[in-house]
C-alpha cells in the first residue's frame, strides 16, 4: 500500500485593493495588496479520478481570501496573513497546511520600497 503523498495547490499574486495599515490615512485612502496561497494536502484521489470533490475549489478559496482582505480593516499585514490561513484551514477540511503571503505595495517607509510582505504558515492539528 502506498503512503499518502503531499501535494500543493498554489494561487499566486491575487490582487486586491483594501484599507489596512497603521496610519490613519491608510484606512482612508487604501492600497494595493497581493496574496499568495499555498495549500498542502494529498490530491492523489482527485487527480486519479479527475474529481473536484477531492480537492479545493480555487474560486471558493479566492472568495475567502477576498473577503478577508476587503471586509475587515487591520493595522498589520501579519494579522491579514494569519486570518486568511486560519480561515482556509477551517473552511477547507481537505487542506492540512497553508502558507499565506500578503504583500503591501509601496509601503509608507519614507523611502523607496516595492513592497512589505508577511508570510504565515499554519497546520491542522
Amino acid at each position: 500500500m502506498m503512503s499518502p503523498s503531499l501535494s500543493c495547490v498554489r494561487l499566486i499574486n491575487m490582487v486586491f485593493y483594501a484599507f489596512h495599515g497603521v496610519l490613519k490615512e491608510e484606512h482612508a485612502v487604501g492600497a494595493k495588496y497581493e496574496v499568495d496561497a499555498e495549500l498542502y494536502f494529498d490530491f492523489s484521489e482527485a487527480a486519479k479520478n479527475d474529481d473536484l470533490t477531492k480537492t479545493v475549489d480555487y474560486s471558493a478559496v479566492y472568495r475567502k481570501i477576498r473577503e478577508a482582505l476587503t471586509l475587515g480593516k487591520y493595522f498589520l499585514i501579519e494579522t491579514v496573513a494569519y486570518e486568511i490561513a486560519i480561515d482556509l484551514l477551517r473552511e477547507f477540511p481537505v487542506v492540512n497546511h497553508a502558507v499565506i503571503k500578503v504583500r503591501k505595495r509601496n509601503p509608507p517607509v519614507d523611502g523607496i520600497c516595492d513592497y512589505a510582505e508577511a508570510s504565515y504558515s499554519a497546520s491542522r492539528g
